[in-house]
Order: structure tokens, then C-alpha cells, then sequence
């Protein structure tokens, strides 16, 4: 495969302030899932698109739904929060939470969103649980690995996913989907792939004598810049902002916390 990634557009991606445009931006991103698909021999239904909202307006998010948008991935509980209040009314929306939570926040989480895809740790476990249980609800939860090997990123080192996910049963609360990772910023694809190979691997052998309960179908990867190559590694969920929304004017590393420069959606 010799597919590029699209880093180039960072910054630069137009910014989407209609109905219309929205149509559009879901359209395109549809298309390139189809055609990576493709490439693979793939069944693009087989592929969902996390629309990115973070940092966008109320305004962009209604504009968002009017399309079609019937999910949102947030970064920051706090945030997603306000959001999920400001549109209550729109009740078949649904929230993905993808950034490093905090365990002070896990009371949030646990009241509005429908999945958390950033597990790494289990005092987030714990927490996330205890708050799950006082409110009488599940959640699908990914586990983060750290694919790419930098000290700035969050997520499991891939050698202590194994240990983790044998603790995870305790938690019945917690739906343990699959597995999910930021992959290397880079305009070189092969490394970019690298991480997502990775990840795939790692699944792949994890899935063997995974506990019972705990279902590894899922792999969150790829975002705006690179999910293309991540569709052709295997990814079934991917997280889209900015080729959706537009270009976001707050730097990436206030969404990604000690994370480094150039991670986005």
C-alpha cells in the first residue's frame, strides 16, 4: 500500500458553517472509507465515523446533526458535558469521550456518555465503576495502548495490555469493546502504518484467551490525517474532527494534556 496521509491539510482544513457543508465534509470522508475499503477487500459497513466536535460551538454541533451526525467524540469531560446539557434536546445523540481522563472527572463521564475510549489505567477503572454503579449504567470502554512508543503519549505500553485486560472483568460496569491508540504525527505513512500494524498484531494474539466478557472486535484508529491507512490495517472506528468540522484555532496539546504537538482528530 502506498497511501499517503493527509498531514498536510492540519490547519488548513476549511472551516464548515452550514448544513450543506456538513453534508458535504461526511460525504468525502464516507467516500475515502469506501475506497479504502476497497483496497482491502473490506465491507465499508463494517467501519464506523466518530465525528470529531472539541473545541467546535453549539452552533457547529447542531449544523452537525442537521446532516446527520447521530454521535460526537469529545476530548475533555468537562466540555462534553456542557455540550450533552446545551443539547439535551436532541436525544438520539450520543458521546464518545477519546481523551486521558482524570479520575476527579470519571463522576462526569459516567452520567452522559455512551462510551470512553481512553482506559489506561485501572484507578480510572475503579472510579469510572464506582461512579457507573451509583448512576445504574454501563459503558462501552476502549483500551488505550501506546503504539508509537513516546513518553509524551498515554496509553498502555502493548506489553501490559495483556496483564490489564485480566483485571478488567471486575468491573461490571465497564464493556470492554477493543482496543484503541494515537498513532506517530508524521508525513511519513509507513511509520504512521507501523502503529496501526501494531495494534492489529496485538489484538490479534490478545484475542486468543482474552477473559471471558471481555470482546477485542473493535479498533479505534486513525484520524484525519491518517485514516485511510488505518481502515486498510483494520480499524473499525475512526476519529474524524477537522476534515468534518474544520481546522480548530485552539492548540492540539490543550486537548491531548503532556501530549505532543500535531495529535488531532
Amino acid at each position: 500500500m502506498d497511501t499517503s496521509t493527509q498531514h498536510d491539510q492540519h490547519g488548513r482544513w476549511p472551516q464548515a458553517e452550514s448544513v450543506e457543508d456538513f453534508r458535504h465534509n461526511l460525504a468525502a470522508v464516507h467516500a475515502r472509507i469506501t475506497a479504502a475499503c476497497q483496497r482491502v477487500g473490506r465491507d465499508p459497513t463494517g467501519v464506523r465515523l466518530l465525528p470529531v466536535s472539541k473545541t467546535k460551538p453549539e452552533a457547529s454541533l447542531r449544523l452537525a446533526y442537521a446532516a446527520g451526525c447521530r454521535a460526537l467524540g469529545e476530548n475533555k469531560p468537562q466540555e462534553a458535558y456542557r455540550k450533552w446539557e446545551a443539547l439535551a434536546d436532541l436525544t438520539d445523540l450520543q458521546w464518545s469521550v477519546i481523551g486521558h481522563l482524570q479520575t476527579n472527572k470519571a463522576k462526569l463521564v459516567a452520567r452522559f456518555a455512551t462510551e470512553f475510549q481512553a482506559l489506561d489505567s485501572l484507578r480510572v477503572a475503579e472510579a469510572l465503576e464506582r461512579r457507573l454503579q451509583a448512576e445504574g449504567r454501563g459503558l462501552d470502554v476502549f483500551v488505550q495502548v501506546n503504539t508509537s512508543g513516546e513518553t509524551s503519549k498515554y496509553g498502555l505500553p502493548p506489553d501490559e495490555v495483556a496483564a490489564f485486560l485480566r483485571e478488567l472483568p471486575a468491573f461490571s460496569a465497564l464493556r470492554v469493546r477493543g482496543l484503541m491508540t494515537l498513532a506517530l504525527f508524521s508525513a511519513e505513512a509507513e511509520r504512521v502504518r507501523e502503529c496501526f500494524v501494531l495494534l492489529r498484531g496485538l489484538r490479534d494474539r490478545l484475542r486468543q484467551d482474552a477473559p471471558a466478557g471481555i470482546s477485542l472486535d473493535e479498533l479505534s484508529m486513525g484520524m484525519s490525517g491518517d485514516y485511510e491507512i488505518a481502515i486498510e490495517e483494520g480499524a473499525t472506528v475512526v476519529r474524524v474532527g477537522q476534515a468534518i468540522f474544520g481546522a480548530r484555532a485552539t492548540p492540539d496539546a490543550y486537548y491531548w494534556p503532556s501530549a505532543g504537538e500535531g495529535e488531532t482528530n
